[in-house]
């Protein structure tokens, strides 16, 4: 309900002579808070969009004077006590309202004006380090202070996952931590700055400030984490030892109990590829060309009767490999953009014909078609994301799941109409590569990491110890050899500096494409969740459609009980694998299933 005691607006109040309402000066606020966000949210994702895809000083300079702009209204003095006193009258509010001054007093939090030389010099650092980050050069082999034998990120996650040399894996996988030093020392000053920020608004840690976007406290977000781990401890367990022993097998070793991390075909093992015999997954790709995946990923959601993506999507994105010997240093990281909170969407990607990214590619557009969906009249321009932040991630890996459907790669010729699908070793592919195995990585030891470097303020000389002793715990992973305080591996991972104290999203993202995925095969499509297809139905694209239009209008978990049925649960996620348990106990019948 809207509270209107005057039938004007504010600025005609004096002139009639009647007071406005809380709800008239709430509405006045944000009609010039949106005008001047939206001018300056495009600058800064111009200036970020640069410094990501031509890395330069003079692009990383004008990062930080975009961000530190931003950062200056976005958390000015102003904006914190307009919203601060308008909230104070919440019962007067609607509830979109309502929802809008809460998201900008959290945006505000992240930059508040009353600090403005800490929050300068968190801008600087997180430029800086995210310069390091997107230019960085991985050296095999050396020569005094000269690099001999350059790879790329590509390279690295195609020897791990091809090769069956236990020594080149070794090798390049200590390569790939090559980062972790070069950050490690950032990330204390990082960490420093942003508890720094958030303490000023009121939060014990930087880390508290973000789980609070959910509405939810820092305990009940870890003991939500915790509930993931406990619920698919026992498959993951069986998958653990199964796989210990094929590796075992692979490399000429005795079975051990944790392991060894360059073993694993993933950089953090948060995805274990290449493991289920006769599920080659690249094949179906490799000989279409980077083009046609982005193309047939458009084709998924056009199919659904979703609009084609805007030409300047194909005009303004970086989908492709830079060129080999190339000047100019991209991000290798995949993501997705909404530059201007209108109709600007774009892409960083490097698409290559590997199974990889034709799944990343459907994964990344989700998010594009998320922005789309919500980019309209009905969803005020800070309600213009996910219902939560996992949502986003949720959409993006629920496309992935439908991607990897055999009915839908027969749908579109990537699998022979009469080819025999193995479901016990195409399930057993999934769990590997894309799901139960992230589980122990995102909802433990990503998060529980996160959790100790904010909220315990951990010590710098302390990171890699904690690292691996979560690894151990929640993964059953152990690094090849002793890793000392010289290195950072969680530095490694790009979300400690650019996404941070936030991969609990991911975990719920991965429980929620589950439930959404469940409820779309059964309750829409009327078929096997485990194959089935989205591709070419209407009604399929209408319920995504209508998800994702809402933007952040509605409290996330109404629209989880709404959407699935249920509050968020990995009930769904164990159902799908259900058929994986009774293979998994046979193979190890007569072996200590688990770690120590």
């Amino acid at each position: 309900m809207r509270f209107i005691a005057c039938p004007i607006a504010v600025a005609m109040a004096v002139i009639t002579g009647c007071s406005p309402t809380p709800q008239d000066r709430a509405d006045e606020f944000l009609r010039t808070y949106d005008a001047l966000f939206q001018k300056m949210y495009a600058i800064t994702g111009e200036a970020y969009w640069k410094a990501a895809t031509d890395v330069t000083e003079l692009h990383v300079g004008e990062r930080i004077g975009a961000e530190k702009t931003m950062a200056a209204f976005a958390g000015s003095p102003w904006v914190i006590d307009t919203v601060k006193a308008l909230l104070a009258d919440t019962d007067r509010l609607d509830d979109v309202t309502e929802r809008q001054l809460r998201g900008i007093l959290l945006s505000a939090a992240e930059y508040p004006g009353t600090i403005p030389e800490v929050v300068a010099a968190r801008v600087a650092e997180e430029a800086r380090q995210g310069a390091i980050l997107d230019s960085f050069e991985f050296c095999v082999e050396r020569s005094g202070d000269d690099c001999r034998e350059i790879v790329t990120p590509n390279q690295i996650d195609e020897v791990l996952v091809t090769s069956t040399d236990e020594a080149q894996r070794r090798k390049i996988w200590a390569v790939a931590k090559q980062t972790g030093p070069a950050l490690k020392e950032g990330i204390g000053k990082l960490r420093d700055l942003r508890n720094q920020v958030a303490q000023e608004m009121g939060y014990d840690s930087f880390f508290a400030l973000q789980v609070d976007d959910y509405g939810m406290a820092v305990e009940e977000m870890m003991a939500m984490m915790e509930r993931f781990n406990h619920d698919l401890r026992p498959l993951y367990e069986q998958l653990h030892t199964w796989t210990k022993y094929e590796l075992a097998e692979r490399y000429g070793e005795a079975p051990p109990d944790l392991i060894p991390a360059h073993w694993i075909g993933n950089r953090w093992a948060q995805a274990w590829p290449g493991l289920s015999s006769g599920i080659d997954l690249d094949s179906l790709v490799a000989e279409k060309d980077p083009e046609w995946i982005v193309k047939q990923s458009e084709a998924f959601y056009t199919s659904m009767g979703m609009p084609p993506l805007p030409q300047s999507f194909y005009e303004k994105s970086d989908l492709y490999p830079l060129p080999p010997g190339a000047e100019r240093k991209k991000n290798t990281h995949a993501s997705a953009w909404h530059m201007d909170l209108e109709k600007d969407v774009r892409s960083l990607m490097s698409v290559e014909n590997n199974w990889r990214w034709f799944e990343t590619s459907h994964h990344e557009l989700g998010h594009i078609y998320y922005y789309l969906a919500y980019t309209s009249a009905d969803v005020p321009l800070t309600l213009r994301g996910g219902a939560n932040r996992a949502f986003h991630e949720a959409i993006g890996d629920l496309i992935g799941i439908a991607a990897r459907q055999p009915a839908y790669l027969r749908e579109i010729g990537l699998l022979e109409e009469d080819a025999e699908i193995d479901e016990i070793a195409w399930l057993l592919d999934e769990a590997l590569d894309q799901a139960v195995v992230f589980i122990p990585f995102s909802a433990g030891t990503m998060s529980f990491f996160e959790h100790d470097l904010y909220e315990e303020n951990l010590p710098v000389g302390e990171f890699n110890r904690r690292w691996w002793e979560h690894a151990a715990r929640f993964q059953g992973i152990a690094p090849p050899s002793p890793r000392g305080e010289e290195f950072c591996d969680a530095c490694t991972k790009t979300h400690i500096t650019d996404d941070p104290a936030q991969y609990y999203d991911y975990a719920m993202a991965f429980v929620l494409k589950y439930q959404l995925h469940t409820y779309i095969a059964k309750n829409i499509l009327g078929q096997d969740p485990r194959n089935c297809n989205y591709y070419g139905n209407k009604e399929v694209g209408d319920f995504l459609w209508d998800l994702l239009s809402l933007g952040a209008t509605r409290d996330w978990r109404e629209v989880v009980r709404e959407k699935t049925g249920g509050e968020v649960s990995t009930k769904a996620m164990l159902e799908y694998f259900e058929p994986l348990v009774g293979y998994l106990q046979e193979q190890n019948a007569d072996r200590e299933v688990g770690w120590q």
